[in-house]
């Protein structure tokens, strides 16, 4: 079986990461999440006051940006590798509410966006790899042999979300969820730089009534016309 590029894009919670941990485990490849990269530097940003809910601190945010390094580290228990910011371990802090608030502001920064395309396309170059985001089959990999573009209605994603969130324990409430939903999905499609679309050559997805399995055999058998 030739080893491929598989590019996932898709709004906010709809599973995009739980599905290319599944085909990254089930077909070998490397699994890279380019969200929690763009949380990562989102986090690193709250943590030096370069942004808050009334301003971003866009001179400050691009002083640090030189000095913020990322890097994934498997975790052989969680079966997934986790996302390391300068050499401590964020994934739990990167995966709250408060920084999904404001994930989407740091995105639509160009030069964020430069420096973190540029080392996706690095560890992509030789395929064998699953990669989700926004932008990866129409900026990081236009050419990958499978696209796949997610959707599922803001509702239904807020739930998923409302119930991961509450699942940690955080103290949040659904209509919070689903306001942030709404939101980073506008930001997410009217940024000037690198918009949320969907590639032409993508096979879109509504996984709104899907089960994981379902969509996980779904596009299973897609990777399969594609590698055989």
């Amino acid at each position: 079986m030739n080893k491929i590029t598989i590019a996932i894009d898709g709004f906010s919670s709809t599973g995009k990461s739980t599905l290319a941990k599944q085909l990254a485990q089930h077909l070998g490849y490397v699994y890279v999440d380019t969200g929690a990269m763009y949380r990562a530097v989102t986090y690193d940003a709250m943590q030096n006051n370069c942004i808050a809910s009334d301003y971003l601190n866009k001179e400050g945010l691009l002083e640090r940006l030189p000095f913020v390094k990322l890097h994934f580290e498997f975790n052989a228990q969680l079966g997934f590798a986790e996302m390391y910011l300068n050499g401590v371990n964020v994934e739990k802090e990167i995966r709250t509410l408060e920084v999904s608030s404001f994930v989407s502001k740091i995105a639509e920064v160009s030069e964020v966006r430069a420096k973190l395309v540029e080392q996706q396309q690095e560890m992509g170059k030789e395929k064998g790899i699953v990669m989700d985001g926004r932008d990866i089959g129409t900026v990081v990999f236009p050419h990958a042999e499978l696209k796949i573009f997610m959707t599922a209605s803001s509702e239904t994603r807020a739930q998923r979300r409302f119930d991961e969130l509450e699942a940690k324990g955080d103290s949040v409430s659904y209509d919070e969820v689903l306001k942030n939903v709404q939101e980073r999905d506008y930001i997410d499609t009217h940024r000037d730089d690198s918009p949320l679309v969907k590639a032409e050559d993508a096979i879109e997805i509504d996984n709104s009534y899907l089960t994981r399995e379902e969509q996980f055999q779904a596009v299973l058998e897609l990777v399969e016309e594609v590698t055989n």
